[in-house]
């Protein structure tokens, strides 16, 4: 049985949804924490609906945080128990996303998925095993989970985005091509990077606008 995550959201300034981005949020964060980057992009998607679901699971060792799983080597989980809860996050995901596409009328090419972090390596592992394309995927500062498996599971094939700080010493700066790679791997025609220079493990302002320009090119919106 999924779990319901809570959202907040972010109406569009039309008044008219035609399009949502569903920002997934890093580990130890909530939706809150991301929902601001509706702030600089909504003027330029006007008719776009912003949500940012909290993950599923709270943190022991940081009260009020959520995680979309454990991580082992910071939290003392066992591996087994990090698989475990990332296929629970996983159908907790899908399940919201179905929900979201009935309530607001959406299809799947008007849905774009924008993950930060460990929202990242949700959203690159459950866009490419949905039935139906997303939009696209915008990943900043993740990684691909086991991307050996990736060309054997993949059902469906959307635009992809990567970006990535060149400082960033939480998540390895080569994680961006290993994962370009494995899309690649996996025929995945539109992958696309961009490297924010002097950038940590954030979102820098021209990583966000590279995020902008792929959203109304190659989402459509």
């Amino acid at each position: 049985m999924t779990r319901v995550l809570n959202a907040e959201r972010r109406a569009p300034l039309s008044g008219d949804t035609r399009s949502a981005v569903v920002f997934l949020h890093g580990y130890g964060a909530n939706g809150a924490d991301v929902l601001g980057l509706a702030d600089p992009l909504s003027e330029h998607l006007p008719d776009t609906l912003f949500v940012a679901p909290d993950a599923p699971e709270e943190m022991a060792v940081n009260p009020g945080g959520f995680q979309w799983f454990p991580i082992p080597w910071m939290d003392g989980s066992s591996d087994e128990e990090a698989e475990r809860s990332m296929m629970a996050s996983v159908d907790d995901l899908n399940a919201f996303l179905d929900a979201l596409m009935v309530d607001e009328d959406l299809m799947p090419e008007q849905v774009c998925l924008f993950g930060f972090s460990q929202g990242t390596m949700m959203a690159l592992h459950v866009a490419p095993r949905r039935e139906d394309p997303v939009a696209g995927v915008v990943g900043f500062s993740g990684r691909i989970l086991n991307p050996e498996l990736l060309a054997d599971e993949t059902v469906s094939r959307m635009p992809v985005l990567l970006v990535h700080g060149d400082q960033d010493d939480v998540v390895p700066p080569q994680s961006l091509p290993l994962a370009a790679e494995a899309l690649q791997e996996a025929k995945f025609r539109e992958v696309f990077a961009h490297i924010m220079e002097g950038t940590a493990h954030g979102i820098a302002p021209d990583g966000l606008s590279v995020a902008l320009a792929f959203m109304r090119d190659k989402c459509g919106f």
